[in-house]
């Protein structure tokens, strides 16, 4: 094992939406960082190869072939994979895990992670979800309150870009924005009919991290504004959306202070008994095989929901024979993620003389409305909903020859509407995973398992879903409103989402958490935990809004720890 002079005052683990954070402010505010990243290297602009492809230069026109399907039967069912994304994601039979019960575990492993994925709506958290697990009595109570993340929820959102309007919703804080994409003719009619029958219930258009109009900010960053391609996840070459590669990562380098260390396996995290504290981390190159050891101060774990709780388990010492700080035997325990089982269908008649212009890279988002001031269903918490209206561009079904089928082809298809759910899922202590003791990767590192369900209160709230959201399409005048649980007709298994959280919860009580309100592990306090396995409770909002302002939060706090000599 290579032992030698790697000592850097910070090591991040991650490189993703979280770890881009806290690389940014670590660097920033002067100290020698280390982001470590098991998968490639990946630069803005010069490692996007598809982005500005038309489906004809793709050798399968840009579908999923069944050779993809076959070799890859977990990733290949993100709604991102195809041929312009493969290569931003993992190959499932190259990185294994054990599946005790079904969970479609989505990963990126490179640079950036799966920031060049991710669906970039960002929504701020309200009191009602900091407070829900106390009222509720479920999970334990979150150590803050959305006035503790307030300002670094404007801190962030100034910085990365944040288009939509300040809606004044209570339960849905507003944000500092950039102007609003718009809605077309359909979404408009609906909204103003749910408005008419449903007044409790607000349309709002997604707040998402797309730049409309850049700031001096963005300028600085090198970033412009969105073409309203919708071609994101290729990564995109305008910087319009927001990811680590072309956002915090940069910014991160020009400081002169970030390492970046790709191709890079954390195996675990170094504790020190005499000292009381962690030392660095012990890693495997994924190429070479080579172990290397790497030294710091501090230590910020980013390594995504999973692979942090898998890296804190396997850090194992005398003091700490189940994982890093995990004396409580919590650690692993009460994973949740987001329930999107609900899906809706519709047409809507009329409107044959509208259409809009680009595709826009966000829909139109109903904030929840069930239990949100007080428990009224057979069901704890609830669920946003997102929906959008559209027409094909051409007449699939056209007939006819020469000039006629060039006019049938080109006309405008029927309005469409899709309606899905994001529910929150109540954590509860048998969702969990844990190392295997008998099966390790090609790197030494035990497997993963994944024991994570549905449970019957999902169920009745993605019932509620279906009949309220049917309810509502049928006043707004929609017709063929067909409903599913994507569950029963698309084998959806908890995961794909790719929201899961928890394992590594914050909380006041060191006897029923593992994190404080810092971010801190309660028993190790020079090791931070801020990507999605710090969550105490999920919400129903997209999640990585709160990851980057958790990570800033925290960031900072170390800091100014560390120079006051208490880490």
């Amino acid at each position: 094992m290579d032992t030698g002079e790697y000592t850097f005052d910070a090591i991040v683990i991650g490189s993703g939406i979280s770890g881009g954070w806290a690389a940014k402010e670590l660097c920033e505010k002067g100290l020698k960082t280390l982001v470590i990243e098991r998968g490639r290297m990946v630069k803005h602009v010069k490692d996007y190869p598809t982005a500005m492809l038309d489906p004809w230069q793709f050798k399968h026109h840009n579908n999923k072939t069944r050779q993809m399907v076959e070799d890859n039967p977990i990733i290949s069912k993100h709604y991102a994979f195809d041929e312009s994304t493969e290569h931003f994601y993992i190959r499932d039979y190259l990185h294994p895990y054990i599946q005790e019960k079904p969970f479609d575990w989505i990963r990126g492993y490179q640079v950036g992670g799966k920031s060049l994925l991710w669906a970039r709506q960002t929504q701020r958290w309200s009191d009602y979800e900091f407070e829900a697990p106390k009222r509720d009595g479920f999970a334990t109570d979150w150590p803050i309150r959305y006035a503790d993340l307030a300002p670094w929820y404007s801190y962030v959102e100034k910085f990365i870009g944040v288009s939509g309007n300040r809606d004044g919703l209570e339960n849905l804080p507003d944000s500092e924005v950039l102007p609003p994409f718009e809605m077309n003719a359909v979404e408009l009619h609906i909204k103003d009919k749910i408005k008419q029958e449903f007044p409790d219930r607000p349309v709002i258009i997604g707040r998402c991290a797309h730049i409309t109009k850049p700031e001096d900010i963005h300028l600085r960053q090198g970033r412009a504004t969105c073409m309203a391609r919708s071609l994101c996840q290729r990564g995109c070459p305008f910087g319009a959306y927001f990811s680590s590669n072309a956002s915090t990562l940069p910014w991160a380098e020009k400081t002169g202070n970030l390492t970046i260390q790709p191709n890079t396996v954390v195996h675990s995290i170094i504790y020190d008994e005499k000292l009381g504290r962690a030392t660095g981390v012990r890693t495997v190159d994924t190429i070479t095989k080579k172990e290397t050891i790497y030294n710091a101060h501090i230590i910020f774990v980013n390594g995504s929901t999973l692979n942090s709780n898998l890296i804190l388990l396997n850090s194992k010492s005398s003091k700490f024979p189940k994982g890093l700080g995990n004396l409580n035997s919590l650690m692993g325990r009460y994973i949740a993620f987001h329930n999107y089982r609900g899906r809706i269908t519709a047409t809507m008649e009329g409107f044959e003389d509208r259409y809009y212009y680009g595709r826009r890279p966000t829909q139109v988002f109903m904030p929840s409305f069930r239990n949100v001031y007080q428990q009224e269903t057979d069901f704890l918490r609830g669920y946003m909903i997102a929906f959008n209206a559209s027409r094909s561009s051409w007449n699939k079904s056209a007939n006819g020859i020469g000039q006629h089928l060039k006019d049938s082809l080109t006309e405008a298809g029927q309005w469409t509407i899709s309606m899905m759910m994001q529910g929150e899922t109540v954590p509860i202590y048998d969702n969990h995973i844990r190392l295997s003791t008998t099966t390790k990767d090609q790197w030494g590192v035990p497997l993963l398992i994944t024991s994570i369900d549905y449970t019957e209160n999902d169920e009745k709230l993605m019932r509620d879903f279906l009949r309220e959201g049917a309810a509502m399409l049928e006043k707004a005048g929609c017709k063929n409103i067909k409903t599913a649980d994507q569950k029963e007709v698309g084998n959806r298994n908890p995961g794909l989402e790719v929201h899961e959280m928890g394992g590594v919860r914050m909380g006041s009580d060191p006897d029923t958490s593992l994190l404080n309100k810092w971010n801190q592990l309660h028993h190790c306090k020079n090791v931070f935990v801020t990507d999605g396995a710090c969550m105490t409770s999920t919400g129903n909002q997209n999640p990585s809004l709160t990851y980057m302002a958790l990570t800033a939060r925290a960031a900072n706090y170390a800091v100014e720890e560390w120079q006051k000599g208490n880490l």
